[in-house]
């Protein structure tokens, strides 16, 4: 397939705004590194809120949801969909914490909650752990689905891809900081939406699909339609449903769902103008990601069933790619290679866009914590602004280097999503509950990072294909929260200036810390006041009620587009009656 004339100028057009965009930005990012980070912080809610959706809408979201939907139908999604829960508590509990802590990065709460060497060695170990290694992995995921589409779009080999998205990616990162970032990235989604959603309509409409009622009433299609799986088959019901809604969402760490919020979604909150703004952000992030995005790619995953019922199918007819990687991922750009003159050059500039967006802000993302929570904190304390914006720009470098070379080892976004599930499992509980009980110290996170790290490659080089993915979950979260808990008991707990001081500032609900507030008012330190701050109920039921509207709009969705009109109705209704009671929830909580 061979792109025409008009597709070139779309694509090249899209470049051309990109960088004017970055451009703007190069005077101002170099100034600092709150500017170069966080914006100078006065950044708006809808301009974070897109970012933070368009990051999370990258070239390898279409082809992941591609393959859980030909594996597991539409259910499966129940394993990202579940993530809503964690993200609607970030919104209503967590946000205003973050941003009341005037931090610049996540990774700094360590030596601002915790104390003593250990908060040292975690703040450092983990600006490596997280800000290269883990986020050069996750890059790698997306170079993947780039190396595959461009494979089948444009007849690219892996190296020529990553070489060609490394070099692009680089230039435009490095030079409009997170402000040219955070432009963009508004920019850029509105392209990537505007592009599958054209896109999807064409492909249903191909002579070879019928349009959507063949689509839906097609034999190979139809068992896949339900939104939850089917209860006969247990196995089914527990891995994609029990476990995602009961365990995984507060259990597991992943990137864009962190339990309590962190890395870039934190890096948003914290550039936030105020408070408010960083609540509004994130409830819109919430809304864009898990409602408004995923059917068009759902329904071109259904399609390819049609035209690409098994893996041989797109094997014997894209026969340029290397079979190592042609698995059920693969079969989202095979259907976009159906696509006319025109709209194809319209999607290629949309997954550019949805690349660019997340490669930009992981390296921004990483390149923070290198710079702000190893290089300087730790090698030269007293580098100048000018020193350390060039640091973060040779960062920017060698992250993008790495990812692309690790990214030729890598065969399918699924198993990198589960390699990436397994690695956090059993950590997300105690980002959620270090805010609210005193006891939780650094070296019950050390000894939490270090187990699910440990169980995680058992899981994968030992146990392997023995146990489901669901049972080394629970096993991963299981020994991790025993392991951590322990080791918050029985070692030296965090001293008492620094949690009075961090109650203090942050101003959490008080039923976690009576130890440190009756300390505090003893001595002086806290005032009776501050220990009665938070309304954690009302917060609860924010939460709650933001999870039915938005599975509401989501299913509301689906039920329409499947002509399921009455069920339709009855999901906009409870949407509607969520959203009014949530502004009345929201009035008597939040006042600015």
């Amino acid at each position: 397939m061979h792109l025409q004339v008009l597709d070139w100028w779309i694509i090249a057009a899209f470049f051309v705004v990109s960088l004017f965009i970055g451009l703007s930005f190069a005077r101002s990012s170099s100034k600092s590194t709150s500017q170069f980070f966080l914006g100078d912080r006065k950044m708006p809610w809808w301009l974070l809120g897109i970012s933070m959706v368009a990051t999370t809408f990258s070239a390898d979201t279409p082809n992941l949801v591609t393959d859980i939907v030909r594996k597991g139908g539409v259910a499966g999604n129940w394993a990202w969909w579940a993530f809503l829960l964690t993200g609607m508590l970030t919104v209503f509990v967590y946000a205003k914490l973050w941003r009341r802590s005037g931090i610049t990065t996540d990774l700094e709460f360590y030596e601002l909650r915790y104390s003593g060497k250990p908060a040292q060695f975690l703040r450092g170990f983990r600006a490596i752990y997280l800000g290269f290694i883990f986020n050069v992995l996750i890059m790698a995921t997306v170079m993947l689905a780039g190396i595959k589409i461009s494979g089948i779009m444009l007849g690219l080999s892996p190296v020529v891809t990553v070489t060609i998205v490394s070099v692009i990616t680089v230039i435009y990162a490095s030079i409009g900081g997170f402000k040219g970032v955070i432009y963009t990235d508004f920019f850029q989604f509105g392209i990537a939406m505007i592009g599958m959603i054209i896109g999807c309509i064409y492909i249903v409409n191909l002579p070879e699909i019928g349009g959507l009622t063949s689509l839906l009433t097609n034999p190979a299609v139809q068992p896949r339609l339900n939104f939850v799986p089917d209860f006969s088959d247990k196995n089914l019901v527990v891995s994609l449903l029990v476990i995602p809604l009961a365990v995984q969402w507060w259990s597991v760490w992943y990137p864009g769902a962190e339990p309590g919020g962190g890395g870039y979604i934190a890096q948003r909150m914290l550039s936030a103008k105020d408070e408010k703004n960083a609540i509004s952000a994130t409830l819109l992030f919430n809304i864009a990601h898990y409602a408004l995005r995923p059917w068009p790619w759902i329904l071109i995953a259904l399609a390819s069933l049609i035209m690409y019922p098994s893996l041989s199918d797109i094997a014997n007819t894209f026969t340029g790619i290397d079979k190592n990687i042609v698995n059920d991922d693969l079969a989202f750009p095979a259907m976009l290679s159906h696509l006319p003159s025109g709209i194809l050059g319209l999607i290629v500039a949309a997954l550019i866009a949805a690349l660019m967006s997340t490669i930009s802000t992981h390296l921004n993302w990483g390149s923070s914590y290198i710079v702000h929570d190893f290089y300087h904190r730790f090698i030269n304390k007293n580098a100048d602004e000018k020193t350390l914006v060039g640091v973060a720009r040779i960062s920017t470098v060698v992250l993008m280097i790495c990812s692309a070379l690790l990214a030729l080892k890598l065969s399918s976004a699924l198993s990198a999503f589960n390699i990436l599930l397994q690695i956090g499992a059993g950590t997300g509980l105690i980002f959620i509950l270090r805010w609210f009980w005193w006891r939780i110290n650094a070296v019950s996170e050390i000894v939490a990072m270090i187990v699910s790290f440990l169980v995680a490659l058992v899981m994968e080089l030992v146990i392997k294909d023995a146990w489901q993915s669901y049972e080394k979950l629970v096993f991963g979260v299981f020994m991790t929260t025993i392991a951590w808990l322990v080791a918050a008991f029985i070692s030296t707990p965090t001293e008492n200036a620094v949690l009075i001081r961090f109650y203090n500032l942050i101003k959490p609900h008080p039923f976690g810390w009576k130890r440190i507030i009756a300390l505090g008012q003893k001595d002086g330190q806290i005032d009776i006041n501050d220990a009665m701050t938070g309304k954690f109920i009302n917060e609860l039921s924010l939460m709650i009620l933001g999870c039915f509207l938005v599975y509401g709009i989501l299913f509301g969705t689906g039920f329409l587009i499947y002509g399921a009109y009455l069920y339709a109705l009855i999901a906009g209704v409870v949407a509607c009656i969520c959203s009014f009671v949530m502004m009345k929830l929201w009035q008597r909580n939040y006042t600015y």
